[in-house]
């Protein structure tokens, strides 16, 4: 029966012409928008055609989306104008990390509640330098492992994926993810990052290390210039990598911006690169 519908809906693509492709996606970090938190950064947002949603921060410069009143407040923002909150980041707070593990629990719990209010399915996990977990070291990483094995089944009833952005390598995060061994827990590839934790080259070939069933979220960035621009990260290849390995999630941009009116110019020319480097 199963081949037969298969076989039906086969059919039915090829007489309409085939399958459309799936929208790309495309988001913007909040904190690369506007340097404070305010409901603002989502009419900014608006302004930009072809941006769909703001990526936020959990902790920003003494506001919390883990006060419910505040939580509410961004869904209400972001339902005004029509935008998406595909992402949660900055969820450690003073004095936490996810090495940190006696501590980390409550800043998982809270944030999957925060990303569950706000409809977003992916909380980006980071941890950067000392922050990260050493794959040679059990007793730097078992404790990461096991706590992240206890809060995945959490984050999966929610709808949300635990990504991680660390300063490992491809190979290191592979191990990483398939130790912790669950479809809500993967990685939140940050192409630019990898290069500059000094992993050369492994942005582009490590996509093939993890492949599109690890990778759960991307962010987008070349400093303060535009993709296009020469930087760390080859962005036309990179593009056309992820394409290949038939990733579908959101592209959110961390470009750094100097003001509003150059955040909405940057990120129209951006969007535009990338739309034409995935067609």
């Amino acid at each position: 029966m199963l081949d037969r519908r298969a076989l039906l809906l086969s059919s039915l693509s090829a007489a309409l012409g085939g399958a459309a492709a799936p929208p790309i996606k495309i988001g913007h970090r909040q904190a690369s928008m506007v340097g404070k938190p305010t409901l603002d950064v989502f009419e900014l947002a608006a302004r930009i055609p072809g941006l769909a949603g703001v990526e936020l921060q959990v902790v920003m410069k003494g506001y919390s989306l883990w006060d419910r009143e505040t939580a509410l407040s961004y869904k209400r923002a972001a339902d005004r104008w029509g935008l998406r909150v595909p992402s949660l980041a900055g969820i450690w707070p003073g004095g936490r990390s996810l090495v940190k593990t006696q501590t980390g629990e409550e800043c998982y719990r809270k944030s999957i509640e925060a990303a569950e209010l706000l409809g977003a399915s992916v909380i980006l996990v980071a941890g950067f330098r000392d922050n990260c977990p050493k794959m040679d070291d059990a007793a730097s990483h078992g404790p990461v492992i096991e706590l992240l094995k206890k809060m995945a089944p959490v984050a999966a009833n929610a709808g949300v994926t635990l990504g991680l952005e660390t300063s490992l390598g491809a190979e290191d995060c592979k191990k990483l993810i398939d130790a912790v061994n669950h479809p809500a827990v993967r990685v939140f590839w940050d192409l630019d990052n990898l290069e500059f934790y000094g992993h050369k080259g492994e942005s582009i070939t490590g996509l093939d290390v993890l492949g599109a069933e690890r990778i759960c979220q991307v962010h987008c960035k070349n400093e303060d210039r535009l993709l296009e621009q020469p930087g760390r990260v080859d962005w036309a290849a990179a593009l056309k990598a992820l394409k290949r390995i038939g990733y579908q999630g959101w592209y959110v941009f961390e470009t750094r911006h100097s003001g509003p009116e150059q955040c909405v110019e940057a990120t129209r020319k951006n969007i535009e690169f990338l739309k034409r480097q995935l067609a």
